[in-house]
């Protein structure tokens, strides 16, 4: 059986498409996630200060470092740095309507407590604050006797 070779494919014009468009091309302003509760995970090293911002079950919502806020070097690891980190973050997390907050704290860093006190500054109330920063039981293995 022989299928012709010219064959016409008639196109009808749509009208719904432009106004999917329009739909679609203007994204709202406003959040659709509301949040009275969350926790705030603080994880400050030497070099850096990371805090992300989760929801009570923990997915996260929002999260900065002060090296995405464009400090480099050694400049990212000093509380400056840490509480511009929180300021940001709170910033961020203003528009969900989020009242109090548990903190999570990790590391040694010197950015823990100014994180936490740059965030604070916002307005927020903070529920509770647990320090998970791991701690070895028996430190580094000796080294080996020397042999002569």
């Amino acid at each position: 059986m022989a299928t012709p070779k010219n064959t016409e494919v008639k196109k009808t014009p749509t009208t719904a498409a432009p106004a999917e468009k329009a739909a679609v091309a203007a994204p709202s302003k406003t959040s659709k996630l509301k949040l009275d509760s969350g926790i705030l995970y603080v994880q400050s090293t030497y070099n850096n200060t990371k805090v992300v911002f989760a929801d009570p079950k923990g997915n996260a919502v929002f999260w900065s470092s002060a090296g995405s806020l464009g400090f480099k070097g050694a400049k990212k690891g000093t509380p400056f740095a840490a509480a511009k980190v929180g300021e940001t973050l709170a910033a961020k997390a203003a528009p969900l309507g989020l009242k109090e907050v548990a903190v999570i704290v990790k590391g040694v860093g010197s950015g823990r407590e100014s994180a936490v006190r740059g965030f604070v500054s916002k307005g927020f109330t903070i529920t509770s604050i647990k320090d998970v920063t791991p701690v070895p039981h028996n430190g580094p293995k000796a080294k080996k006797p020397r042999r002569v």
